[in-house]
């Protein structure tokens, strides 16, 4: 979807049109394709685009949001959550592992794999929550999470982060920070949790 002559440099359209560009379109439909008009940016990302590392991560989140959304879907929670990942990633120094374990958790929320995380999905007890169960979507006990093959043992620390980024504002998920323990487990439990509902296996990958 580009307006003829958008590459050119002098084009007043050529910004609007960069990778991660965030703005205001103006749109018309053609025979089979959307054709922009007019564009206003709001948004470059520049820092973004700067970091190779910052680039692989919003790379990487831009890559699973072509898979779950189509063209004409009302994603507009989904376009929030980007955004506000993507200002995260280009304007502070957050862990980066941390924001994409956030990103990722938030956006299962929103596609309807939210997670049971009010009490155990075994027993319903709320205390001991020392699991988490990615054949039933949530949290175990103690107990009932030793016998469950599909568990994966985690720290209060990162029972209390899942829970914070499955409940808290919009604009508040991003603040909180974790030990490097904590961290790791949380990063396991999003990323085995993403690939068991989606039904395919996200790698982060250099992108060059």
């Amino acid at each position: 979807m580009l307006p003829n002559g958008a590459r050119r440099p002098k084009s007043l359209l050529m910004a609007g049109t960069q990778y991660l560009c965030f703005g205001e379109y103006m749109l018309y439909k053609g025979t089979s394709s959307y054709r922009i008009n007019s564009c206003d940016t709001i948004e470059i990302f520049y820092p973004i685009r700067i970091d190779l590392d910052k680039l692989k991560y919003a790379a990487h989140i831009t890559k699973i949001i072509n898979d779950v959304t189509d063209e004409n879907q009302n994603t507009y929670k989904i376009l929030q959550l980007v955004l506000n990942t993507l200002y995260t990633i280009s304007e502070t120094d957050k862990n980066l592992i941390l924001v994409l374990s956030v990103f990722k958790l938030r956006l299962l929320c929103y596609l309807g794999f939210t997670p049971r995380i009010k009490e155990c999905t075994n027993c319903k007890r709320t205390d001991n929550i020392y699991f988490f169960s990615l054949y039933d979507n949530g949290f175990k006990c103690k107990e009932c999470g030793r016998i469950d093959e599909s568990c994966i043992e985690i720290s209060e620390a990162t029972v209390n982060a899942i829970k914070y980024i499955v409940m808290a504002p919009d604009k508040k998920i991003f603040s909180f920070n974790l030990s490097e323990s904590s961290l790791k487990e949380l990063e396991l439990v999003v990323k085995l949790y993403m690939n068991d509902k989606l039904e395919k296996e996200y790698k982060l990958e250099d992108l060059f």
